[in-house]
């Protein structure tokens, strides 16, 4: 892949990666964590799409690895996946596991909330803001892909602000909502009144 643009990131390695839901050029980015980049996997040829579908993820070990229903991670992964197989765009898999806190963090939080709290609550409890994530390094990327044109795939309208003054345009918000169960309908409540989160009532079993 030709590098139209550098950044301040640095590209470390680049390969081919054949996957369940189709052939993928997959870049590995400094994240400033030794032996944790951020990872993009790329279907199709950039130049010819205008805008081009993005989905920002941030690592969730529990949900990506081990398809944890706590949460809804693992499924918009999957998700995009294959949306990105049948029709094209770019994955950005960024290392800020647990909306930045870190496996440990996310472990302890779990066990708050299994006593009661729910997610934003558990991590004031642990001293941490509601989200501790930014998105600084999915812009370089994209800059360093050559993209400034995009259609977003997400629910968090933080991803959509955080293209403000990026000199990339978001086009249009793309849903990727999973149908909720048992186990994370009051999380996905949660991120909607305490995040604002885009999800519909259908999807959250309301009137």
């Amino acid at each position: 892949m030709q590098d139209i643009l550098k950044g301040m990131i640095q590209k470390l390695a680049e390969t081919t990666l054949p996957t369940v839901h189709g052939n993928f050029i997959m870049l590995a980015y400094d994240s400033g964590k030794d032996d944790f980049p951020h990872v993009v996997l790329v279907n199709g040829d950039l130049s010819a799409h205008h805008p081009v579908d993005v989905r920002i993820h941030s690592e969730c070990m529990t949900g990506d690895v081990f398809s944890s229903v706590r949460c809804d991670c693992g499924e918009q992964l999957d998700t995009s996946m294959h949306h990105f197989g049948q029709k094209g765009g770019i994955l950005i898999y960024l290392r800020q596991e647990g909306r930045g806190i870190g496996l440990v963090n996310k472990m302890k939080a779990y066990n708050l909330q299994n006593e009661g709290l729910d997610t934003i609550k558990a991590n004031h409890a642990l001293g941490f803001h509601t989200d501790e994530r930014n998105f600084e390094d999915a812009i370089e990327i994209l800059h360093d892909l050559g993209v400034n044109r995009i259609n977003l795939l997400t629910n968090n309208p933080e991803k959509i602000d955080a293209f403000t003054n990026s000199g990339i345009e978001v086009v249009e918000r793309i849903a990727i909502e999973i149908r909720p169960r048992e186990e994370n309908a009051a999380y996905l409540k949660t991120k909607r009144s305490g995040m604002g989160h885009f999800f519909s009532s259908l999807e959250l079993g309301e009137d």
